[in-house]
């Protein structure tokens, strides 16, 4: 008897703008940009979460953990543990958090093809760019980075 294993991830970028978010395929190995949700104080970015997690029959949630230069948590992560903890309370899923660091940058650059010489001008390149359009991107690459670590544990 072949039984066909599903386990479908919602990868998270978060951000006080935007959020950007991404799925796995149903084997949990492929990650997949999906959509751009906004956020903000009068907004209600759960609502449509819950209409993807119902839609994409999503079993967990990775979350961008956001880190600084020096790899240490940066100011927005309070931000985002309040977000995790919203999450959990909302849809009763299991919610990993997964280092992120530079994958905005890094998603533009897989956009545009260009390499840039520093950090800096990935930064100031990133800046220019029209809002929020790198963020599913940058959720895609938050999720692809945590199934690789899954899968190679197996």
């Amino acid at each position: 008897m072949l039984v066909f294993w599903c386990m479908r991830l919602l990868g998270i970028d978060y951000g006080m703008k935007r959020i950007g978010v991404a799925i796995s395929d149903e084997g949990g190995t492929l990650a997949f940009p999906k959509e751009i949700i906004a956020n903000g104080q009068k907004l209600n970015p759960l609502k449509r979460i819950g209409e993807i997690i119902k839609q994409e029959k999503i079993s967990e949630i990775v979350v961008g953990e956001s880190v600084d230069f020096s790899g240490s948590l940066n100011m927005l992560m309070a931000h985002i543990e309040l977000f995790i903890g919203e999450l959990e309370n909302e849809f009763h899923l299991p919610v990993h958090k997964q280092k992120e660091f530079l994958t905005s940058v890094e998603a533009r650059r897989s956009k545009d093809g260009k390499k840039d010489a520093s950090p800096s001008q990935a930064r100031s390149r990133l800046k220019s760019t029209k809002a929020g359009r790198v963020d599913a991107s940058a959720a895609a690459l938050i999720l692809q980075r945590y199934l690789d670590k899954i899968n190679q544990a197996k």
